[in-house]
């Protein structure tokens, strides 16, 4: 049910740093420092994809996490810059709570899901981190729920009735 997209022109995709982790591996020789960054890329229209860069700079690891996102774009349907309705998604330990604001409520959400709503370019929004804070796991429930929404226009095509009567009972 996930909608991939394709984007024409990388430059209207803006990218944002969500986190960075150092590993550190430990062998006879001393300690060989790697670093994970998780990156969120996205349009403020709708478009948004998240991905995974591990190299042994920080400025690497951005730029594989960068290209690793654009290969993993989905639409999200934003409505007068909400979200449509509810949605609950969970993602290993992570568990999120999606749900629609009235105008000018802003984005109140916690710091790894902040970074997914600005990027897609939701500005008022309620979201409820349950669960782990995991950034990995909370970016991915968070697109995820982003994912599975539904307009009504496409609730009315699939059902294949007019856009009135999706929301008579």
């Amino acid at each position: 049910m996930v909608n991939r997209v394709k984007v024409q022109n990388d430059s209207e995709l803006k990218d944002r740093l969500v986190a960075i982790n150092r590993v550190t591996k430990v062998t006879k020789g001393g300690r060989t420092f790697t670093f994970a960054a998780i990156v969120v890329v996205g349009d403020g229209n709708g478009v948004i994809g998240y991905g995974l860069g591990k190299a042994g700079e920080v400025t690497a690891a951005i730029a594989k996490g960068v290209e690793a996102a654009k290969k993993n774009l989905v639409k999200v349907p934003v409505l007068k810059g909400t979200v449509p309705h509810e949605a609950y998604a969970k993602f290993g330990g992570a568990r999120v709570l999606v749900m629609p604001a009235s105008e000018g409520t802003g984005v109140v959400a916690g710091g790894a899901m902040r970074a997914v709503f600005e990027s897609v370019g939701i500005t008022d929004v309620l979201a409820k981190s349950k669960g782990s804070s995991n950034p990995h796991n909370l970016v991915k429930a968070t697109i995820e729920a982003l994912a599975n929404m539904r307009d009504a226009r496409t609730v009315a095509q699939n059902r294949g009735v007019n856009l009135t009567k999706v929301f008579k009972g």
